[in-house]
């Protein structure tokens, strides 16, 4: 009865699916034939980095985001590191966009240039 219960994370158990196979095979399948799902990949656009200044949702504290970065999440993690080491200021980087801290559009957009990067500043 002990070998019943697995954890919930454990990888090797059992996926059900509401098909039975054409041979009238069970419709119990192991886990390891499952295929697993393509890592994400970083979202494409038109090449241009858009910056810019948003409060909303936020209570009124600004926050510069930085979007269409077409990074692999790591290197997005590290642009983030550097601009907000840059900025002096705290942030984030996930789903494909930077937040950094408080307004600080003209250093990102001046940092992100000395990269390479087309960069527009988006918004107000």
């Amino acid at each position: 009865m002990a070998g019943r219960f697995r954890n919930p994370g454990d990888d090797a158990r059992s996926v059900y699916s509401s098909q039975s196979g054409p041979s009238g095979e069970s419709r119990r399948k192991d886990r390891a034939r499952v295929a697993d799902p393509a890592p994400p990949r970083a979202p494409r656009g038109d090449g241009i980095v858009r910056v810019k200044r948003e409060v909303a949702g936020r209570r009124g504290k600004p926050v510069t985001t930085v979007h269409g970065l077409a990074l692999a999440s790591d290197a997005l993690k590290a642009l983030a590191g550097d601009l907000k080491r840059r900025c002096g200021s705290g942030g984030s980087a996930k789903g494909g966009v930077i937040e950094i801290q408080g307004d600080h559009r003209d250093t990102v957009v001046a940092e992100l240039e000395a990269r390479g990067y087309t960069v527009k500043r988006a918004g107000g």
